[in-house]
């Protein structure tokens, strides 16, 4: 951007250097027409009027570009302001979302772990009462059996004593 500035300048400095050293040239009157009527004027200084004049003009159009490209820019960043913020609180609600169902589910699972180890340990609990009962009920059937056994060996005659010599 530089380089063009420097261009325009030396191109400006090089038509002033040029009007300045044909001064007189620019000066001198000559009819021009207009086509409706003829005119005595300069015609190096209508010239150079004319170039000051596009000039000028193509100031003012590279300035109302610079600003509607500024003012376009700004909106832009405006509208991608928007959108960022608007994206942003969309992101925030799908976390907050995926919060509440990642603790809902939680308390679901929570909750079936909770289920599930009751009826464990009431299985269990029913597993060692039926166990117990049963070690009770085979520890009642051997001593039936023993005290049979023994009740025989008496009626038989050959019990032997406990403490003597078998």
């Amino acid at each position: 951007m530089k380089i063009r500035t420097l261009f325009l300048l030396i191109a400006i400095a090089a038509i002033a250097a040029f009007a300045a050293l044909n001064w007189n040239a620019f000066m001198t009157k000559t009819s021009l027409s207009l086509g409706v009527a003829v005119v005595e004027a300069p015609l190096g200084l209508v010239m150079l009027g004319i170039v000051v004049f596009v000039a000028v003009l193509f100031l003012v159009f590279l300035v109302y570009l610079q600003t509607s490209f500024l003012l376009e820019a700004r909106r832009n960043a405006k509208e991608l302001q928007s959108n960022r913020e608007l994206a942003e609180h969309a992101e925030a609600s799908r976390f907050t979302e995926l919060r509440g169902f990642l603790d809902a589910e939680m308390k679901k699972q929570a909750d079936l772990d909770a289920q599930s180890r009751a009826a464990v340990l009431a299985r269990l609990d029913q597993l060692d009462s039926d166990l117990r009962s049963s070690v009770e009920q085979t520890g009642n059937t051997l001593s039936a059996y023993i005290d049979e056994l023994e009740d025989r060996l008496e009626r038989a005659g050959a019990a032997p004593r406990p403490g003597a010599p078998g």
